[in-house]
C-alpha cells in the first residue's frame, strides 16, 4: 500500500505560481512512477504528466508543457508540482497518484488539493 497526501493548494492570481507537494508512506517507490491529475468542476479527472521515480525521467500533456514541471526529493519521499503562468482554467483539485511502473493505470491516490487561480 502507498499513502499519498497532497499539500500547498490556495488561490493564486492569473499568472503567478504555485507548488504542490505530495508525500508518500507505505513502501518504497522504486519502480514507481508518480502522476498529478486534476479534476475541475463538471469533467472528469485529467492527467497531466508524471515522473518516474527511479531515473527521473518525466512527461507532459501538451495543456501544461512549459509551465508546470514535475520533480521529486527521495530523501523526503515526496513529489512536487511546480505550476508556472497559472490560468484560470487550470483551477480544479490537484490529486498525485502512484503505479508501479509495469502497471497501466494508477493504483494509489491522494486525497486532493483545491487550486483557484483568480482572473
Amino acid at each position: 500500500q502507498v499513502q499519498l497526501v497532497e499539500s500547498g493548494g490556495g488561490l493564486v492570481q492569473a499568472g503567478g505560481s504555485l507548488r504542490l507537494s505530495c508525500a508518500a508512506s507505505g513502501r518504497t517507490l522504486r519502480n514507481y512512477y508518480m502522476g498529478w491529475f486534476r479534476q475541475a468542476p463538471g469533467k472528469e479527472r485529467e492527467f497531466i504528466g508524471e515522473i518516474s521515480w527511479t531515473y527521473g525521467v518525466t512527461h507532459y500533456v501538451d495543456s501544461v508543457k512549459g509551465r508546470f514541471t514535475i520533480s521529486r526529493d527521495s530523501a523526503k519521499n515526496t513529489v512536487y508540482l511546480q505550476m508556472n503562468s497559472l490560468k484560470a482554467e487550470d483551477t480544479a483539485v490537484y490529486y498525485c497518484g502512484a503505479r508501479k511502473w509495469d502497471s497501466s493505470g494508477y493504483d494509489y491516490y491522494g486525497q486532493g488539493t483545491q487550486v483557484t487561480v483568480s482572473s
